[in-house]
């Protein structure tokens, strides 16, 4: 260009806008979530009229520590459910929530005691309720504070937490219909304990970690036998009726060998169980090494499969040992045994009785001996033996105290701990191992490493023992009349999952099913302090079975909570509380008060009631839309909230259930502050914006496990920047579009037309992949859309007309299609990117009381699906992908610096795709000065696409001039009125 020529530049349409390419989330977020407090953006949309509600009820985290990146997770996932439903139409509430009961509130402050040499046992449990409600709530302020950082929308305001004096009187309520419908029974049984916490656990507060344990081959000897039975297959021969009676004599002074990998059990053994279909052995020692407690001589009753196994534990190879013969179950069900420790001096008879010996169909010969110990005080499938046989009475033992120590009267082993008070290994199996091998009672013993339960809050094993606790019992008949899906618990529970209940993902139905099917009663009770009571009574000196042993008077029940309205739950504590609530109506000196706290899960299991039911922004039949937590729920909160409302409201109380997976980092391991792989959502915030966050939960499949890490956000970082720069381009090119400049869908370009045409379908696609809660799906969707669609397609076409036009027709549907663009992408990710889409929104329509959050998902009419445009400009795009493959040689070889260079020729085969083509500028389409379009078939030197069949290009320069203004390369310019213009830009300029 000569430096007197013309300089056009300011007669072009650029874009305008002062939206920045940098975000700067970080430091710009925190205003909108001020701006949005400021209008009252949350309260504003419950002022919408005639809306369908829909609630997501929120599953309450824990009130005791800063926020992780599942709990980043879980809300965002929640939050996008929410807003996008609110979008699509519906009355979307949210109420957050805590869980502020429990043993981990009450850990903490019992640490803080223990720092100060304070007892806790020495402080009136009323002030001690009062600082872990006072820590809960300092760490409510903290985490909402943490929730709202992230974007999330909901009742900040007005919140619920268990321990409000209302939901503690509905939790005690909810309580009460369990004494009240005949559920609640009080029983003796093993149940999971924590010594070191002191407490029943729940299987939901439970987790399993390897744990090396003690394992050891105990011998039980056979010190009676009776006549037994021809072994079948056997008559005849040498072993004919006149040898019958030797059958049991040859086993007398036997051995039955056991195995355990919990030795402190064996104190408690009462009895030993065999498998009826399990063949079984005489084997006798024949030579042993010097290191080994097996004697020649020494016979063993062993399960074949397992013998070679058990006598090389024993250090006995193959030659010091034979088998002698069969050993049927008609024999085995003639023995009886002993205790090893049976006689032991010092013992005091404690073990003398013979043991029990029976078949059980619990007994397999996969692993051990064939042979199983029962200590039914400490296993629930022998204990369930036991009471099915109504023998409980002489095998229930109450060896262990609440501490994990064995009772100090009892021999040899009064005292020793099972585990420390800091949950390693105690000195019970050590001292146990000990004596039987004094007495000659062990076979062999070793060590394994096994997944054992541990308690999720101090991570310290667990074990079973026999306590007497409250249960709800899940195969007893309801009896409130609400029989419509099943008369007990576990059928209107296992109904509610096939009937009622829809599963995100479908997997989730099996898991919690499975759980539900197998499960024993519930262990309602806990023995600690900080929680809603058990409030309930029992009559002194009746029994568990008797009809007057739990009072059941309406009367009571509802002094009780009048008074937890008004105080709380600390009522129950008050000196005077047994005769205030018993009121004139019984003698209080007759009546025990039950002093155990209700398992947490039944207070998160509850919420329902003092959520959904009793709040002005519930939903009036209790059941939400909506239950979305983690996997591990299905045994936690989904788990306890069916079970408690199948009592209570005769069904499921979520309509559906939506799970998420854990968070690893980028290698797929699990997320540990030793290995130092954690990510903080506070400094992923800090760095990129909440809103990168957000994204990156919208991008991963979240029903499965997710991986996040620096590299990972690096890349959701890089698909933010391109997403911002589509917004970018149409806020520049929107800048001064007014009503008088739309133009309607019929008078548009074909190409106009299509993007219609795509809008349409995607409406579709967002709207069904928001209902099923798939942000992947959405996200996905919308983004190759904007990326491939639009920027790379779309807007790479349209910037010429949208540049270098006059007010043409073409400029004007370009910029109308533009203007339904942005309000659907905004709308489609709003609830994705809460920060952005409100930072662009605002940009195009500024104000005080504007927001992108106010706004619903436009409606997109039907009329704009065209699946026969749609089918001819695939066509197109394919034909045009040639051309620029084409033409990107032709720029790499450095034959052409830009595409507008070139006047290509096009071959096509196709003859309607030769129609479609040259129906459409299809040199606009490639950004080319000119293309020929021709139906000759292809010379040997034309560029093809090997996956586009039958199209060639034959690369051409453009002939002409440039055009100073819009750089196209034609004949006609210089021709016109303004100087160096082609026709195009002279008309736009005149």
């Amino acid at each position: 260009m000569c430096a007197d020529s013309p300089d056009y530049k300011d007669t072009l349409n650029l874009p305008k806008t002062d939206f920045p390419m940098r975000a700067g989330l970080p430091k710009r977020e925190p205003d909108w979530l001020a701006r949005w407090e400021r209008i009252g953006v949350y309260d504003r949309l419950r002022e919408k009229p005639g809306r369908q509600s829909f609630i997501l009820h929120d599953g309450p985290p824990y009130a005791n520590g800063h926020l992780h990146i599942g709990h980043a997770l879980n809300k965002t996932i929640k939050d996008m459910i929410v807003r996008s439903h609110q979008m699509m139409g519906f009355d979307a509430r949210y109420v957050p929530g805590w869980d502020c009961h429990g043993l981990p509130i009450e850990w903490k402050i019992e640490e803080q005691y223990r720092a100060k040499g304070q007892d806790k046992d020495a402080v009136p449990v009323i002030d001690f309720r009062q600082e872990c409600r006072k820590f809960a709530e300092g760490w409510v302020d903290i985490q909402r504070q943490e929730f709202q950082r992230l974007g999330v929308t909901g009742n900040w305001a007005d919140p619920y937490l268990t321990m409000d004096f209302h939901a503690e009187a509905v939790i005690a309520g909810e309580f009460m219909k369990f004494l009240m419908n005949g559920t609640l029974y009080q029983g003796s049984k093993p149940v999971m304990w924590s010594p070191v916490e002191q407490t029943a656990l729940a299987e939901a507060e439970v987790e399993y970690h390897d744990k090396e344990s003690f394992t050891v081959w105990v011998k039980f000897r056979v010190i009676e036998g009776g006549a037994a039975e021809m072994p079948e297959g056997r008559e005849g021969g040498d072993f004919d009726t006149a040898n019958q009676a030797l059958l049991a004599k040859d086993l007398k002074g036997a051995f039955v060998v056991i195995w355990t990998t919990t030795p402190w059990t064996m104190p408690s053994n009462k009895a030993v169980v065999f498998g009826e279909d399990i063949s079984y052995g005489l084997y006798e020692v024949t030579g042993r090494p010097e290191e080994c407690w097996a004697r020649i001589g020494d016979r063993y009753i062993l399960a074949d499969k397992l013998a070679a196994d058990v006598l090389g534990r024993a250090r006995l190879d193959d030659g010091m040992y034979r088998r002698l013969r069969d050993v049927t179950t008609q024999e085995l069900s003639t023995l009886r045994l002993t205790h090893p420790l049976a006689g032991a001096e010092g013992a005091n008879g404690e073990w003398d009785a013979p043991r029990d010996f029976r078949a059980a169909d619990f007994v397999t010969d996969e692993e051990g001996t064939g042979f199983v110990h029962c200590a039914p005080s400490h296993g629930m499938e022998e204990f369930e033996l036991y009471r099915d046989l109504g023998m409980l009475e002489q095998v229930i033992t109450y060896n262990v105290l609440e501490d994990g120590s064995f009772r100090a009267d009892l021999p040899f082993f009064g005292g020793t701990a099972i585990l420390k008070p800091n949950g390693k290994e105690g000195n019970a199996n050590k001292a146990v191992i000990d004596k039987l091998i004094e007495v000659g009672g062990l076979l062999a013993r070793g060590k394994i490493k096994h997944s054992y339960p541990h308690s999720w809050r101090s991570k310290a094993p667990v074990i079973y023992r026999n306590t007497p606790q409250w249960f709800a019992a899940i195969d007893r008949a309801v009896g409130d009349g609400q029989d419509t899906h099943g008369t007990t618990i576990r059928e209107r529970a296992l109904n509610s999952i096939d009937q009622l209940v829809k599963w995100t993902p479908k997997t989730g139905r099996n898991r919690l099913y499975s759980m539900i099917e197998a499960r024993p009663d519930w262990v309602l009770s806990r023995q600690r302090a900080w929680g809603v009571p058990l409030t309930c009574f029992v009559k002194k000196g009746a029994l568990p079975g008797d009809a007057d042993f739990l009072l059941r008077d309406p009367k009571v029940n509802a002094r009780i909570l009048e008074a937890f309205e008004a105080e709380g739950a600390d009522a129950w504590y008050q000196d005077g509380a047994k005769a205030r609530f018993l009121g004139g109506d019984y003698a209080p000196e007759d009546y025990e008060q039950v002093f155990d706290i209700l398992d947490v899960w039944f207070d998160s299991g509850s919420t329902h009631a003092f959520v959904l039911r009793d709040r002005a922004d519930g939903t009036p039949d209790g059941i939400a839309d909506v239950y979305m937590e983690g996997t591990d729920q299905h045994r936690g909160w989904f788990h306890s909230s069916m079970l408690q409302a199948c009592g209570t409201l005769g069904r499921a109380p979520y309509r559906n259930v939506v799970t998420h997976g854990f968070t690893l980092d980028e290698k797929g391991n699990k997320m540990s502050k030793s290995l130092g792989n954690t990510i903080l959502p506070e400094e992923v915030v800090k760095q990129y914006g909440a809103d990168i966050l957000r994204l990156w939960v919208a991008q991963v499949d979240y029903t499965a496990d997710q991986r996040i890490g620096p590299e990972i956000l690096k890349g959701v970082a890089d698909s933010y920047r391109r997403l911002r720069n589509t917004m970018r381009f149409m806020l520049g090119s929107l800048g001064d579009f007014s009503e008088a400049d739309r133009i309607d869908p019929a008078e548009m370009p074909e190409l106009e037309r299509w993007i219609l045409h795509r809008l349409a379908e995607l409406d579709e696609v967002v709207r069904q992949g928001y209902a099923a809660f798939d942000f992947q799906g959405v996200f996905a969707a919308v983004f190759n859309f904007a990326t491939v669609d639009l920027s790379a397609f779309y807007f790479d076409i349209r910037k010429d007309a949208l540049y270098c036009d006059g007010d043409t027709p073409r400029r004007r549907a370009a910029r109308t299609v533009l203007d339904l663009l942005f309000h659907r992408l905004t709308t489609w990710l709003a609830p994705i990117l809460v920060f952005t889409m409100e930072e662009v929104w605002l940009e195009r329509f500024p104000g005080e009381d504007s927001s992108v959050h106010l706004v619903d998902i436009p409606e997109t009419p039907a009329a704009w699906r065209d699946a026969d445009l749609a089918q001819k400009w695939a066509g197109i795009r394919r034909a045009r992908r040639v051309v620029t493959a084409a033409l990107e040689v032709q720029r790499s070889d450095k034959v052409i610096g830009a595409s507008l260079e070139a006047a290509p020729v096009v071959h096509v085969e196709d003859a309607a795709l030769l129609k479609a083509l040259k129906s459409v500028n299809f040199d606009d389409i490639c950004i080319t000065s000119h293309i020929a379009l021709t139906g000759d078939p292809s010379p040997s030197e034309a560029f093809r696409l090997p996956e586009v069949e039958g199209i060639g290009v034959v690369f051409e320069k453009a002939e002409g001039s440039k055009c100073m203004r819009c750089w196209k390369i034609l004949p006609d310019v210089g021709t016109h009125a303004h100087e160096g213009v082609c026709a195009r830009c002279d008309s736009a300029l005149a």
